[in-house]
């Protein structure tokens, strides 16, 4: 496993909203709740082998029946990361993968903790497979990459 130390992580940006309050909790039939999780990567490589991975989360909460916002979790949590592997794919994987594994339990509860202080039910993120959502992006962008006429 290639090494590589966290610095420092911290929570650059978050954001909740929820619109609809507090007619949502006047209500006495809201209906079911469907919730869309989009979760990104973004690396920033500079000096020093120094690389800043911020796991970049959606968390978006709405009434199945009409689409109205229950809750919109944004939030951007950073780490800092030293590593010096020098094979670009280790590298590559190491900071698409590994990093955001450990990041991911900060958000996680930093999700909880909001939804549970806004006086909705707390809602709690499953684990993630970095490694199967790196996959996918890889299987993805190699066929976005094919000619048109195959």
């Amino acid at each position: 496993m290639p090494k590589f130390n966290i610095i420092s992580q911290f929570l650059k940006d978050i954001s909740f909203e929820s619109p609809n309050v507090p007619e949502l909790f006047f209500k006495q039939d809201n209906g079911q709740a469907k919730i869309e999780i989009n979760i990104d990567i973004n690396i920033k490589g500079s000096e020093n082998n120094l690389f800043m991975v911020d796991l970049i989360t959606k968390v978006h909460s709405k009434l199945e029946k009409d689409d109205k916002t229950i809750f919109l979790i944004e939030s951007t949590y950073t780490g800092m990361v030293q590593y010096e592997e020098k094979d670009e794919e280790t590298k590559k994987k190491t900071l698409l993968i590994d990093v955001p594994t450990l990041l991911f339990p900060a958000v996680r509860a930093l999700v909880t903790r909001l939804t549970a202080e806004s006086g909705f039910p707390a809602f709690t993120m499953q684990p993630v497979d970095f490694a199967a959502l790196y996959e996918q992006r890889q299987g993805a962008a190699a066929a976005n990459q094919k000619p048109a006429n195959q």
